[in-house]
């Protein structure tokens, strides 16, 4: 990705709703050639999908909690299993004394409670650890613009010099 690239991508990220010609004259091109621009990140896979931010709360799904899923088996195959339970948002294989992390909005604790034994229920599971969110200062998309310490891109190889 190139610097454009990476500036469509950082100006999709902060409003998608904005049109071809907005993002073309942010980034200095005309409205086809960003729009062709996006469509080839969309076709390499950079953009994954055009979603909206929903306030948690508004749908009244105001507890969050990560849980660590621990396991006597591995858990690399659970994969459905976890995203049969709609209040899991995400789950990620982990390194670690768990197996798996899965993130998890609920409605009220009770509800948290329902959804860990439902995830205790599923083979080979043998505990959970969750950890209640009380206030959340700030998330934040991943930075197409970002590099490391010693200034390179993300991406970029070190060429051993």
């Amino acid at each position: 990705m190139d610097r454009i690239d990476r500036a469509l991508v950082s100006e999709l990220q902060r409003d998608a709703t904005r049109s071809y010609a907005a993002l073309g004259q942010i980034v200095g091109l005309s409205a086809g050639a960003a729009h062709e621009r996006v469509r080839k990140l969309r076709e390499r896979g950079v953009i994954r999908a055009t979603t909206i931010d929903v306030d948690p709360a508004a749908l009244d799904r105001r507890v969050l909690a990560y849980v660590m899923v621990e396991a006597n088996a591995w858990m690399g195959d659970s994969g459905e299993a976890l995203a049969a339970l709609p209040e899991i948002q995400e789950a990620h294989v982990i390194a670690g004394a768990a197996s798996v992390l899965v993130k998890v909005r609920t409605a009220t604790t009770e509800a948290l409670q329902d959804v860990l034994r439902r995830i205790y229920d599923i083979p080979g599971v043998s505990g959970t650890q969750a950890i209640v969110v009380l206030e959340t200062f700030f998330e934040r998309p991943v930075d197409p613009g970002h590099r490391d310490a010693a200034g390179r891109d993300p991406g970029q190889r070190d060429s051993g010099h």
